[in-house]
């Protein structure tokens, strides 16, 4: 004991100080102290934020859980019950080409579908839920087909154009996008002062109308929309477009068919251009022929054999762009009496060198008549026949032979009939087609 207290209280000869940074206190700056504090604030509201979004994932990831719980995609919604409404509308993205030749059209839309389906209502933290793709093989949904579609594209780049949403009242809005080539039926007999109205129809494949029905959701008036640019055709203008819905009857039962007429009118200016102008000036270059002396026989004979082979040609060029139609078109009627006029200006003066040479040939007969009655006269008389052949070349009972030169009167008649019947065919042929009401429905 006494050994412990006087090494307690016993002066060592050396002790060393403590460094004064050690026994006093630290003094922070306030800065350090604030940032310290936000950098804790920071983390502690992430991590809230964190753990609530994790929470509403979970919530979201269970409601579709509990959707599909039971849930069998191969019975439609009301099954047994009710018919199922699914209502439709398009959105047009791009109207054409529409072939002629083909007798169709092409178009891309978003094609939208809604219905009701009560097993799928929910309650949660959101109102819609925005779905991709993969939930719709889960669920049930409409088996609509275009019925006079002949190919139609579903896209699929980058992924399968496909919107999805499931409200909360179990109402189902399913849009797809995609390029349809459908058939429209078109009666030609007014070409090109046509119009037409090429149809789309779609409806249910294998249920009747006791199951499925199909309305227009936004009505008959705005349920098919198109803007503007999006019906840029080089051929035709696209005027309108009207709805319908008809019941379809076969040995399978009734069927609702839903119907859209998209109304087109062609455009003339590249037949006016590449057809009517050329027919009418083709004419009148072989009318011109009737100003021309009959005695230039190889002149009028180029004029008519060309014009004649012009107006084949172009009644060949414009048969191009059309179907092999077993009836005349009125294009067909303008070039087949544009020709008939060039045609009947080539007969003119096959019928004005031939009269004309029966005159002339006449007229030597009658003058070769006069000279051998002049001759035997002169020998009768015994007159030298030098003279009387100076008398029968210079006395008027032979006159000089004019009848193959100057204008023949079927050519002064030629010159007054052929345009003025020309320009009341033309006068007749415009009023008729640009009066008459050219659109045809699809039947």
């Amino acid at each position: 004991m006494f050994f412990l207290r006087s090494w307690k209280y016993h002066e060592f000869p050396y002790q060393p100080k403590t460094p004064t940074n050690i026994l006093k206190p630290k003094h922070y700056d306030s800065s350090n102290l604030f940032l310290v504090a936000f950098w804790f604030l920071v983390l502690g509201v992430w991590g809230s934020q964190h753990s609530d979004t994790s929470i509403y994932l979970d919530n979201i990831t269970r409601i579709l859980d509990r959707l599909l719980d039971g849930y069998d995609n191969r019975l439609r919604p009301g099954f047994g019950g009710p018919v199922t409404e699914v209502k439709t509308d398009i959105f047009v993205t791009s109207f054409g080409p529409v072939s002629d030749v083909e007798m169709e059209y092409t178009m891309d839309v978003f094609f939208r579908q809604t219905w009701i389906d009560e097993r799928l209502k929910f309650e949660g933290p959101i109102e819609i839920l925005r779905l991709n793709n993969l939930m719709v093989s889960k669920i049930w949904t409409p088996d609509t087909f275009f019925r006079n579609g002949k190919r139609s594209i579903s896209h699929n780049m980058t992924t399968p154009n496909k919107l999805f949403r499931i409200m909360q009242n179990g109402t189902i809005l399913y849009t797809m996008r995609l390029t349809i080539n459908a058939e429209c039926p078109m009666r030609l007999m007014n070409f090109p002062m046509d119009g037409h109205a090429c149809p789309l129809k779609f409806g249910s494949y294998a249920y009747p109308i006791s199951e499925i029905v199909y309305t227009w959701k936004k009505g008959p008036l705005s349920s098919v929309e198109v803007p503007q640019e999006s019906s840029s055709l080089l051929q035709y203008d696209l005027i309108g477009q009207t709805v319908s819905s008809e019941r379809l009857k076969s040995n399978t039962g009734e069927y609702v068919i839903m119907t859209v007429h998209f109304h087109l009118q062609r455009k003339m200016g590249f037949f006016l251009i590449q057809t009517y102008i050329p027919c009418i000036m083709t004419v009148i270059l072989a009318q011109v022929s009737f100003w021309i002396n009959k005695e230039s026989v190889p002149a009028r004979t180029v004029f008519g054999i060309t014009t004649v082979l012009t107006m084949t040609t172009l009644s060949i060029s414009a048969r191009h762009s059309l179907p092999k139609v077993s009836y005349a078109t009125a294009m067909d009627w303008f070039i087949a009496v544009c020709f008939a006029f060039v045609f009947s200006a080539l007969i003119e003066f096959a019928a004005v060198n031939y009269f004309s040479t029966l005159q002339a040939n006449r007229e030597l007969r009658k003058a070769a008549a006069l000279k051998a009655a002049a001759q035997e006269a002169a020998s009768a008389s015994g007159s030298s026949p030098v003279n009387a052949q100076a008398f029968l070349q210079q006395g008027s009972a032979v006159p000089a032979n004019n009848v193959l030169t100057g204008t023949s009167i079927i050519d002064k008649y030629s010159r007054i009939l052929f345009p003025l019947s020309f320009g009341a065919f033309n006068l007749v042929y415009w009023i008729v087609y640009l009066t008459k009401d050219t659109m045809e429905m699809s039947r």
